[in-house]
């Protein structure tokens, strides 16, 4: 009986204890990883990452690098790779867990990124490693035949959350100490210079390659058989430019404010947030620094920073027109573009820091092989401030990072807010204004300016069916409040937004806060001043027309739930990028088609918004499930007046006289008529009786003296009409 007991109250006391699965439950490649391990911890801690142990002693660390460095990959989602170091900072483990790239769906097996990852292994956390061959520090990979973008990612995903993961666990030293303290640009320091001042002093510095030099990168390569090749020997121009390209770091005002003028410099740097970093490119040659990211609208595939072990890749958001340039005796430059490097990326001006040109060449229909050419860059130390030193106060705020950002853009939440609350007064007391009809245009078109200049151009608040996608995404993979907390007024107006798709439906956003929307009904209003002609799409067209944002969300839809970076791709259906994000300047192919949208316009009034929009189509799905119809209709409506179908500017309102509320726009140009007994039939005619009652026939009795009255007869009355 005592060893029955025994053994039952060890089952009992091991029931107590709490169950702690290592890492190793669900990842069992890990032993391989750490033959000698004998336990594995679970992931915890800041980064999350596991602790390995041979016994007591802590022999390495494993983590899920989406844990640590969520970074965005071609498909717009991160590629999660396990990764596993050892207490020396060496890597044992790295495996692809999850992807998205959509590259490697078309000809180009799976097998090609687990193979690129895994050549990660044996490396340092500390090594500088440098996607594709070529000359110059660091350690060079080949990377992914025609997939760079997939490549550069996964080479930052890695490199990133490894250093992260092992400088928390105090794996690796702190910084060297020939390294500079973390440097703090001078913002409030100016003095005038020319090309040669700034070339002369570090401040711009040059990446010179012939058309020889990169021949000889590429000389143990097959090549391409192009004629017009220009990484392939060509005798007789071994001394030709492939590419002089100069860049800096444009963010003092010694750099910036010389380079685009003083008032271009303002203007951008109004664009940038607290530690966001400009990087101005320019050059000439045969080789383009923009690569097909900038044709994609995705990822720049050509153009990198190293800083350190850190890799910072540039996204379509990041680059800026380079149009006009002030610098006295700077020569002419085919190719010119500002990069930012956004703030919170762990970026140190005041360090070195490295730029990384990838040269492609095309060797097979799916084969490319890649060199890696570099040059260095240090701010000249008269354009830092080093003399006050970081403060205890300046910690790491532990607020987290979304309050972080809230607070750092109070003043446009109070706009915003302010905004909304004026809207809010507008649907509210619509029937009052739509009775002064003078004030309600004033008020319509000044809150049409104030959604176009503040909430469009300055906040880059406009919407978009991406969001929507996104919203989704998020629900069938996991939702967090935080991830659509980062930005407050995309936030704030998807809030409002909700509430009136509950309320209304989706007229109040298309109506009155889409900033494209409002561009297309301000130029409409000034076309109809001019006389414009307006052209009516017949009805029988128009119903079958606006079915065509429906598909068109359909098909994105579709996309996304292969992937969402797919789908983010084709979205540049909607020209909100363009026209908003972008101020109408980017490259030719998406400028004419957000103009002529606009220029359409003129001619009908919101023709994109009815018959393109995937936005409006999705907004028109979930405000089918509105609980209040605030706008009024007349059992004469349609039966037979057709004042306010005709009027109509969107066409919402049927024969019959009823409202489409899924193609509405809340305008309450029909609740003026409603209103107006001058336009209304039925007032109308109510007026006119009324006017016919206050003026009726009335007849005056008016007494005439007889002269010779008989005896006992009555005076005679006349009745005068």
């Amino acid at each position: 009986m005592a060893p029955c007991r025994a053994l039952l109250t060890a089952a009992l006391l091991a029931l107590a204890l709490p169950a702690h699965a290592g890492i190793d439950t669900r990842f069992p490649e890990l032993h391989k990883a750490f033959p000698r391990a004998t336990r594995f911890g679970d992931i915890g801690g800041d980064p999350p990452a596991a602790a390995v142990y041979q016994g007591t002693k802590v022999i390495g660390y494993a983590f899920e690098t989406v844990m640590v460095a969520p970074i965005p990959a071609y498909s717009g989602e991160p590629i999660n790779i396990l990764v596993a170091i050892d207490t020396q900072g060496k890597i044992v483990q790295a495996e692809v867990l999850e992807q998205h790239e959509p590259i490697l769906l078309v000809g180009i097996p799976v097998r090609k990124l687990y193979d690129f990852v895994a050549r990660y292994v044996g490396h340092s956390v500390t090594d500088s490693i440098v996607v594709g061959s070529g000359v110059g520090k660091g350690t060079h990979i080949d990377a992914i035949s025609s997939a760079t973008v997939t490549s550069m990612v996964t080479n930052e995903t890695i490199m990133n959350s490894a250093l992260k993961v092992a400088a928390s666990r105090r794996v690796i030293s702190p910084a060297k100490a020939d390294e500079l303290p973390a440097g703090k640009l001078d913002m409030h320091a100016f003095a005038a210079a020319d090309w040669k001042t700034l070339t002369g002093n570090g401040a711009i510095r040059r990446l010179h390659l012939t058309r020889g030099a990169v021949t000889a990168a590429f000389r143990s390569d097959p090549q391409s058989g192009l004629v017009d090749d220009p990484t392939a020997p060509a005798p007789g121009h071994e001394n030709d430019t492939f590419t002089d390209l100069y860049y800096a770091d444009a963010t003092p005002p010694s750099v910036g404010e010389n380079l685009l003028g003083a008032s271009q410099y303002a203007q951008v740097m109004k664009t940038l947030k607290p530690g966001d970093e400009l990087i101005a490119v320019m050059a000439n040659g045969l080789y383009s620094f923009k690569g097909l990211g900038y044709v994609r609208g995705g990822i720049f595939d050509r153009l990198h920073v190293l800083q350190g072990e850190k890799l910072y890749l540039f996204q379509d958001s990041d680059y800026l027109h380079l149009d006009d340039v002030h610098l006295d005796g700077m020569p002419s430059f085919g190719e010119r573009a500002l990069f930012v490097i956004r703030g919170g990326r762990g970026f140190d001006p005041g360090r070195p820091w490295t730029l990384q040109l990838l040269v492609r060449r095309q060797v097979g229909p799916l084969k490319s092989v890649y060199h890696t050419f570099t040059a260095d860059y240090r701010i000249p130390a008269s354009y830092l401030s080093r003399s006050a030193p970081p403060q205890a106060s300046a910690a790491p705020s532990a607020l987290p990072m979304w309050e972080q950002i809230w607070m750092s853009q109070k003043l446009n939440v109070g706009v915003l807010a302010a905004g909304l609350l004026v809207l809010t007064f507008i649907l509210l007391f619509q029937e009052w204004l739509v009775k002064r009809p003078r004030l309600l245009e004033r008020l319509r078109v000044g809150f049409l300016l104030y959604t176009v200049v503040f909430i469009g151009w300055h906040g880059l608040a406009q919407l978009s069916a991406v969001n929507i996608l996104t919203f989704v995404h998020a629900v069938r993979t996991g939702f967090h409040w935080s991830l659509f907390l980062m930005d407050p007024m995309i936030f704030m107006l998807w809030v409002f937004v909700a509430v009136m798709l509950l309320l209304v439906g989706r007229g109040v956003y298309c109506g009155w806060l889409c900033p494209f929307g409002a561009i297309q009904v301000l130029v409409n209003k000034l076309a109809t001043r001019l006389g414009v002609r307006q052209l009516h799409v017949p009805t029988h067209v128009h119903e079958r027309l606006w079915a065509l944002k429906y598909v068109i969300l359909l098909v994105l839809f579709g996309m996304s739930l292969q992937s969402l970076g797919l789908a983010e791709r084709y979205i540049e259906v909607e020209p909100f990028k363009t026209a908003i994000n972008f101020h109408f300047v980017r490259s030719w192919g998406y400028e004419a088609y957000a103009i002529g949208l606009v220029a359409i316009s003129a001619f009908n009034n919101k023709f994109y918004c009815r018959y393109v929009c995937p936005l409006g189509a999705g907004l028109s799905v979930a405000g089918r499930f509105r609980l209040f119809e605030w706008l009024k209709r007349r059992r004469e409506c349609g039966r037979p007046c057709q004042v306010c179908a005709v009027e109509c500017e969107v066409q919402a309102i049927n024969s019959i006289g009823q409202i489409n509320y899924n193609e509405c726009h809340y305008c309450l140009d029909c609740q003026v008529t409603y209103w107006n007994d001058r336009k209304c039939p039925p007032l109308v005619a109510r007026r006119k009786r009324r006017d016919a009652s206050s003026q009726r026939k009335t007849i005056s009795i008016t007494p005439v003296p007889v002269s010779a009255p008989e005896a006992g007869s009555q005076g005679a009355i006349k009745a005068i009409d």
